[in-house]
């Protein structure tokens, strides 16, 4: 698999169409500004540096079809609502505004797809070097534990990595985030195995997570979102890593609902957790985590679960009575005390202000 956004040789952008995963890989063409909408909200495509690349891409589209600066509002305030807790979303939306806002409308499209490319490339580079900076982490990781048991982390006892949800390669341009140090430890060579919540309730961890890790030949099993706190318990999980979608300016961090749950039972049992971000996805101008919006997605997606049939078809069943009322936060807040690190393409950074402020001023 190549990168997960990409120009056609028609010049069309295209995209993995991830509500088909893991049953069918569908390409999906991005063609308006309509088009990298629905994406967006239906969750054709989702994990916060990818939809800020679409995004960008949805605003160059706009301004191809009417480059006028009402059509550069309208077009940015509709793809900002689209995913609200993301920040990512927005930060790329801002660099190609910035870009076309003060240039003549003839020159608005061509400089929107230029900035939209950079973004894309820049995401490609900035997860390689996540990849490096958390692989060093958990091979001193491994290290330390082979020499507690007398090996020498090299030995065939493999790294075992609990993730919840999916911040794989198909949640950004390429590498991924919280994945990224598993490739890479998986290419040098280290034994390294991965827990792999479910992630209810759209299931990215079984549908995305696994889909990918088997794509890559990296060693996985895939569990009930409950079952992690036991693994820990246990002392079967060496360490936590997960993406985000936001982190506050104080060090807090939106994920996928679910993840504050891992979080206090690593905590509880002395396990790492770590979150790998992008810079981009530090929000300075929100101070804390009770300010970050939580989405709220329809009720369906808790009460019916989606698959393929004996005979290949598929099939969308419900599981909840129709009577019982339902909530579907998308995200919820982490804490920043229950955070090991912050993994960034800058560095390791404790996860709090002088943390957060550090990782900002940064090179």
């Amino acid at each position: 698999m190549s990168r997960t956004i990409w120009i056609d040789e028609e010049g069309e952008v295209r995209t993995i169409d991830q509500t088909a995963l893991p049953f069918e890989r569908r390409e999906l063409v991005l063609r308006t500004l309509e088009d990298c909408d629905r994406a967006i909200r239906d969750m054709q495509v989702r994990g916060a540096p990818l939809i800020g690349a679409v995004g960008a891409w949805g605003l160059a589209l706009a301004l191809r079809d009417d480059a006028s600066d009402a059509s550069l509002k309208s077009a940015f305030e509709r793809l900002a609502a689209s995913r609200p807790t993301a920040v990512n979303l927005r930060w790329a939306l801002e660099r190609v505004r910035a870009r076309v806002a003060a240039q003549a409308p003839a020159r608005r499209e061509a400089l929107a797809r230029d900035e939209a490319g950079r973004i894309c490339d820049e995401d490609v580079a900035c997860n390689a070097r996540i990849g490096e900076r958390g692989a060093e982490l958990l091979r001193a990781l491994a290290q330390r534990r082979a020499a507690r048991s007398g090996g020498d982390g090299t030995g065939p006892a493999p790294l075992n990595l609990l993730t919840h949800c999916n911040a794989g390669r198909i949640a950004t341009v390429d590498h991924g985030t919280a994945l990224a140090p598993v490739y890479r430890l998986h290419a040098e060579g280290v034994p390294v195995h991965v827990w792999v919540d479910e992630t209810r309730p759209r299931n990215q961890g079984a549908a995305l997570t696994a889909w990918e890790l088997a794509e890559r030949g990296v060693a996985h099993t895939v569990i009930a979102d409950n079952a992690g706190g036991l693994l820990m318990m246990q002392g079967r999980v060496d360490a936590v890593i997960v993406g985000c979608d936001r982190v506050a300016a104080n060090g807090d961090v939106a994920n996928k609902v679910g993840t504050y749950l891992k979080a206090l039972a690593a905590r509880d049992n002395g396990v790492p957790f770590y979150v790998a971000c992008p810079v981009s996805t530090i929000d300075s101008g929100t101070p804390e985590g009770a300010s970050i919006p939580i989405e709220e997605r329809a009720a369906r997606e808790v009460t019916h679960v989606d698959g393929v049939l004996g005979d290949g078809s598929r099939a969308s069943v419900r599981i909840v009575p129709e009577a019982s009322p339902v909530a579907n936060p998308a995200f919820d807040i982490t804490p920043a005390r229950l955070v090991s690190a912050l993994l960034t393409e800058r560095g390791v950074f404790e996860a709090s202000v002088a943390g957060v402020r550090a990782a900002l001023g940064a090179q």
